[in-house]
C-alpha cells in the first residue's frame, strides 16, 4: 500500500512538472510574440515620415527673409541626417488670409506641426485650423490662437535673464522705460511673468521733441539743475575760505543731487534706443554711475561705436553658437543668414527631438508636456504650449562685447 502511494505521488509530481513546463513554454512564446510585435510597431513608426510644415513669405516684400528661413530649415535637416524628415514649405505672402489657405493645404497633406508663420499679423485666422500646432517665429505671446506657440525670444525670457543679473549685483532700485509702441503690453506681460522687481514703469513717446522733456521729468533734471545753482549761490554768499575752488568744481557739473534709481531698463531698439541713451546723458545720468540695460539687440554692431553710452547691458542668445551657425550657413549657401533663420534651424531639431521622445505620436500634445531642449540658440523650456529661452547676458564696454554669463 505504501509503495502504491509512493508510485501515485511520483506520477502526480511528473504531471505537475509537465504542466509547469508547458506554461513556461507558453509564456516564452507569448513574450517573444509581444517583443516582436512591439519592435515591428516601433520600427514601422520610426520609418514613418515626420512631415514638418513651413509657413513663410515666399512672395512679397519679405520673400528674402522667407528664403533665408527655408535654407536654414534645409540645413537643419541635412545636419540631423534622417531621410524620414520631410519639409513642406508653403507661402504666406505675409498676409493672414494667405497663411490660412496654405495652412489648410498642409492639413490635407497630413502635416501635424508647422514652423511659422513669421509675423504676428499672419496668425489671425489660424485658430480655425484644427489638429495642427504652429510654431510661430514671433516673440509676441498675447492673444494667440490656442494652437499657436510663440517660439521667438519673448519678453519673459529676456526679463528673467535681466532679473538674474540684477540679483547677482544686488540691485534693488530699477526703473523701466517703455516706448509707446505696439509691444508695450508684451513688456508689461514679461514684467509680470518674470516677477522682476522694479520701482516704476515709465512710458515715453519716441517723438524727439517729447522724449527729452519726458526724460527730464523721469530723472528730476530741472530740480537737480536748480540744486546746483542754489548750491553755487550759497557758497558764493558764504564766508568759506575755500569757496572759489568749490565753486570752480561745481561749475564743471551739470546737476547736483542723485536720481532715485541704480539701474534702468530701456525696452527699445536701434536709433530710438540711442536717442533715449543720449537724452539720459543730457540729463546728467551716466552709464558709468547707473546701469544702462536694454533688451535683446541681436548683437547690433553699431552699438560698439556708441562710446558715450557704454557700458550697456542686454540679454541675448549665445554669441559663439550664433557665429558658428553663420559660418556654417555661409559655407553652405555663400550668403549670411537672417537672425530668425537661426530660430527656425533650431525648431527643426526641437520637433525631431520631441517626436522621437514621444514615439512619433501625439504631435498635438508635444508642446503641452514639460520638456527642455538644447539648440544652437540656447536652451528651450517648453510647457503648456509655451516656449521660453534661457539666454546669455552681455555688456558692451570700451567698444568690446563681453559675456557676463
Amino acid at each position: 500500500f505504501i509503495l502504491d502511494c509512493d508510485f501515485m505521488i511520483i506520477i502526480m509530481i511528473k504531471k505537475y512538472y509537465n504542466i509547469i513546463k508547458m506554461r513556461k513554454v507558453i509564456n516564452i512564446i507569448f513574450y517573444i510574440f509581444l517583443s516582436t510585435y512591439l519592435l515591428f510597431s516601433y520600427s514601422a513608426k520610426a520609418t514613418e515620415k515626420i512631415k514638418i510644415g513651413l509657413l513663410v513669405p515666399m512672395t512679397g516684400s519679405n520673400k528674402d527673409l522667407g528664403q533665408s528661413i527655408i535654407k536654414a530649415v534645409r540645413l537643419a535637416v541635412k545636419d540631423i541626417d534622417n531621410i524620414w524628415i520631410e519639409i513642406v514649405p508653403k507661402d504666406t505672402a505675409s498676409m493672414s488670409n494667405k497663411a490660412l489657405k496654405s495652412a489648410y493645404e498642409l492639413k490635407e497633406m497630413g502635416v501635424k506641426v508647422v514652423i511659422g508663420p513669421v509675423f504676428y499679423d499672419s496668425l489671425e485666422y489660424l485658430g480655425e485650423v484644427k489638429d495642427i500646432t504652429f510654431l510661430s517665429l514671433t516673440n509676441k505671446t498675447l492673444d494667440l490662437p490656442r494652437n499657436v506657440v510663440s517660439a521667438g525670444i519673448n519678453s519673459t525670457s529676456q526679463l528673467s535673464t535681466i532679473k538674474k543679473f540684477l540679483n547677482k549685483k544686488n540691485i534693488d532700485k530699477t526703473i523701466f522705460l517703455t516706448p509707446i509702441q505696439d509691444y508695450e503690453f508684451e513688456v508689461k506681460n514679461g514684467i509680470k511673468n518674470s516677477k522682476i522687481k522694479i520701482l516704476k514703469n515709465y512710458e515715453y513717446s519716441t517723438e524727439p521733441t517729447k522724449l527729452t522733456k519726458q526724460i527730464e521729468e523721469i530723472t528730476n533734471y530741472k530740480i537737480r539743475k536748480q540744486n546746483l545753482k542754489d548750491e553755487i549761490l550759497r557758497i558764493k554768499n558764504s564766508s568759506d575760505s575755500n569757496k572759489e575752488n568749490k565753486i570752480k568744481r561745481l561749475e564743471k557739473r551739470y546737476t547736483l543731487g542723485n536720481v532715485n534709481f541704480d539701474a534702468l531698463i530701456i525696452a527699445d531698439f536701434d536709433e530710438s534706443l540711442k536717442s533715449v541713451s543720449t537724452s539720459l546723458l543730457y540729463t546728467d545720468v551716466s552709464p558709468k554711475k547707473k546701469y544702462f540695460i536694454t533688451l535683446n539687440q541681436w548683437f547690433d554692431v553699431s552699438l560698439l561705436n556708441e562710446i558715450d553710452t557704454q557700458p550697456i547691458y542686454y540679454p541675448s542668445i549665445n554669441k559663439n553658437n550664433f557665429d558658428d551657425y553663420k559660418k556654417k550657413f555661409f559655407e553652405e549657401y555663400n550668403e549670411y543668414p537672417s537672425h530668425l533663420s537661426l530660430l527656425s534651424y533650431d525648431l527643426v531639431g526641437l520637433v525631431y527631438y520631441l517626436a522621437l521622445k514621444n514615439n512619433f505620436s501625439n504631435f498635438n500634445k508635444l508642446f503641452k508636456v514639460k520638456n527642455s531642449f538644447k539648440g544652437k540658440i540656447g536652451i528651450f523650456d517648453i510647457k503648456n504650449n509655451r516656449i521660453n529661452h534661457r539666454l546669455n547676458f552681455y555688456k558692451i564696454e570700451n567698444q568690446k562685447l563681453i559675456e557676463i554669463f
